[in-house]
C-alpha cells in the first residue's frame, strides 16, 4: 500500500514511517526541507503548502496513493504563544489541510483513506469530566485551533475518501514530545508535579499511538474522530509519580502554576495547569488493544526504549 503522510519527519511522523515502512508499506514524506532520517525507510518530497487551488509538483504523489495521513503544522509548545505564533500555528494547519484536500480534488485516482491529525486539546480544558468522542469542543485557543483543522478534512469525505480524525493527547517516548523536556529536573532531584496536581492528563505511549494510526489506515470500519489516548488518564501528580518510579528518583517538589504563566504565558493554563479526562470509547468500542494500558509499565517502557 503506497502511503503519503504530510509533516511526517518530526517526532511522531518520523516513529510512524519506520513503523509502516516494517509493515511492507511504501511510504512518501511530505516535508519541508526535503530530508527525513535514513532510519525511516520513506522517500523524502520537498512541499511548501500554501492553501492555493493549485497545488505543486508534490501532489503527483498523492495520485494513486491509497491513504493519506495528515500530522503537518509547526509546533504547538515550540514557542510562547504571541498572536503572531497562535497565527503561525493555525495557518500552518489549514494551509497544509487545504493543499492535501485540492490535491485529492485533482487527483485521478483519489485515496481512499484520510487520517486527519488533531489533538485532545479540541475538547477545552474540562476538569474532571470524562470525555469521550462526543464531547463539544472547548473554546479556548487550542480547542478553536483543533476545530479549524479538523473543519479543513471535512471536505475529503464528498471525494470518497475515508475519513479519520485522531486527536491525540501527551505522547510518551523518551526521545521527543513532553517527555524529552520533563525527564531532566527528575534527574536532578527537581522533579514533581504541576500544581494543584489534581489535573487530569490524557497520554498514550507512542507505541499504541502508532498502532493505533495503523490500525485507522488498515481497518476500513473506522471512521470519524478516534481518541489517540490510553484507557486510563491520571490525574498531573500520578502521572509525575510513575514518572518519578521509573527513573528512581522522588516527585516531591510542585511547580508553582504562576511561575508557568510568567514562563510561557497563555500556553500554561490550556496545556499544563488545566486539565482533560480524556477515554479512548470509539477505538475500545472496535476492539483495539493498547499494548500499553497503564501508566506504571508505559512510563518504565517509554524511558527504557531508545
Amino acid at each position: 500500500m503506497k502511503l503519503v503522510i504530510a509533516g511526517g519527519s518530526g517526532f511522531l511522523g518520523s516513529a510512524l514511517s519506520e513503523h509502516l515502512v516494517g509493515r511492507q508499506h511504501e511510504v512518501v514524506i511530505l516535508t519541508r526541507s526535503g530530508q527525513v532520517p535514513a532510519r525511516t525507510g520513506a522517500r523524502a518530497v520537498t512541499w511548501h503548502p500554501d492553501g492555493s487551488s493549485n497545488p505543486g509538483a508534490w501532489a503527483k504523489e498523492i495520485d494513486g496513493a491509497q491513504a493519506i495521513v495528515n500530522l503537518a503544522g509547526e509546533g504547538i509548545a515550540d514557542k510562547r504563544w504571541s498572536r503572531r505564533r497562535k497565527e503561525a500555528l493555525r495557518l500552518s494547519r489549514v494551509h497544509a489541510t487545504r493543499s492535501l484536500v485540492a490535491a485529492i480534488r485533482a487527483a485521478s485516482a483519489k485515496p481512499a483513506t484520510f487520517i486527519q491529525g488533531s489533538a485532545m486539546g479540541f475538547y477545552g480544558v474540562a476538569a474532571d469530566k470524562i470525555i469521550d468522542e462526543s464531547f463539544p469542543p472547548g473554546q479556548d485557543f487550542l480547542g478553536q485551533l483543533c476545530v479549524s483543522w479538523e473543519a479543513e478534512a471535512h471536505p475529503v469525505a464528498s471525494l470518497g475518501c475515508r475519513l479519520v480524525i485522531i486527536r491525540t493527547g501527551l505522547v510518551l517516548a523518551r526521545e521527543g514530545g513532553a517527555l524529552k523536556k520533563l525527564i531532566p529536573p527528575f534527574r536532578f532531584f527537581v522533579g514533581g508535579p504541576i500544581a494543584p496536581g489534581r489535573q487530569y492528563m490524557s497520554w498514550i505511549h507512542r507505541a499504541d499511538w502508532m498502532s493505533l494510526v495503523t490500525w485507522a489506515i488498515e481497518t476500513p470500519t473506522v471512521s470519524g474522530a478516534i481518541n489517540a489516548t490510553a484507557p486510563t488518564p491520571e490525574t498531573n501528580a500520578e502521572f509525575s509519580r510513575a514518572l518519578g518510579r521509573a527513573l528512581h528518583r522522588p516527585s516531591w517538589l510542585p511547580v508553582p502554576g504562576f511561575a508557568l504563566r510568567l514562563l510561557v504565558g497563555e500556553m500554561a493554563n490550556d496545556m499544563l495547569i488545566g486539565g482533560q479526562r480524556g477515554v479512548p470509547a470509539r477505538a475500545q468500542a472496535q476492539r483495539f488493544t493498547f499494548a500499553h494500558p497503564g501508566i506504571d509499565e508505559a512510563m518504565a517502557a517509554a524511558i527504557s526504549s531508545r
